[in-house]
């Protein structure tokens, strides 16, 4: 399921978005975190659902979005072929400042919750999303995106691509409340977990976690650094009309579908 040139013309809605949805300095290599982006089946469940999580939701016609500090969630009706578990990206993670009073919401609203310590556990969301989630009361802001976790069987390899296609920094990291450290790599905005999977995962794209948006500083230049690197694009970078945004699309090795923008952040336009 490609994106379609109208479904990411309406991305620029996002431009008026208060401060609280401004995304996140880029690294080095001028790239940081921008979009989660949703096919679903229910749009208002959706909306109820992140609204439940802290986001803001806002709508434009056709594409439904919620905004988080950092990260859009984008929100479009569609068929798939399925939830975020037994794809390349299992489950992306949330950080709470006040996780007891956010998860006696979601026990009072009847979401399944799996909790493995008081910290920290996983809440499944409609379309079979999963979020894993824990506390920091030191968070400055009620919410923020802290994680996507991949299951790559060759988890050094997934971390060299990231790493130098993305300019991100390799290491370990541990969520808040969480048992275990992953490997990951650090991006601005996001870290990408990664965790060893024993068997080939199913791609992102038709699923409903279709694929992670990341905004690149300058699109083109950094579409020639990827072709002299050997990475093809699915399709060629697009203007949107009466914008200064930019899009383009790729997939990593894993089958992790991956949207490029320029423009995404209010105020750019």
């Amino acid at each position: 399921m490609k994106t379609t040139i109208v479904s990411v013309f309406l991305l620029v809605v996002a431009f008026t978005m208060p401060a609280a949805g401004q995304l996140t300095a880029p690294n080095a290599a001028g790239i940081s975190l921008g979009h989660i982006h949703l096919y679903v089946s229910d749009v208002p469940a959706q909306q109820k659902f992140w609204a439940m999580m802290g986001g803001v939701p806002v709508a434009n016609q056709r594409l439904e979005m919620i905004q988080f500090p950092g990260v859009f969630i984008l929100l479009r009706k569609g068929e798939t072929k399925g939830g975020t578990v037994g794809t390349i990206v299992n489950h992306i993670g949330f950080v709470w400042k006040d996780l007891p009073a956010a998860m006696a919401k979601w026990q009072a609203a009847g979401y399944k919750i799996e909790s493995d310590k008081p910290n920290h556990g996983y809440i499944l969301g409609p379309d079979s999303i999963r979020l894993e989630f824990s506390g920091d009361p030191s968070l400055p802001v009620p919410v923020k995106i802290n994680h996507v976790h991949l299951f790559p069987q060759d988890v050094a390899a997934m971390q060299a691509w990231y790493a130098k296609t993305l300019g991100g920094v390799p290491g370990k990291c541990t969520p808040h409340g969480a048992p275990d450290a992953s490997d990951c790599v650090d991006v601005a905005g996001v870290s990408l977990a990664m965790s060893k999977s024993e068997a080939k995962l199913d791609p992102t794209e038709g699923r409903s976690l279709d694929h992670i948006g990341f905004e690149v500083k300058n699109l083109d230049a950094f579409a020639k650094k990827l072709e002299a690197e050997g990475i093809k694009l699915d399709a060629p970078i697009r203007q949107i009309p009466n914008s200064k945004t930019k899009v383009a699309f790729l997939t990593d090795p894993w089958g992790t579908y991956i949207e490029l923008t320029e423009g995404l952040a209010p105020g750019t336009n």
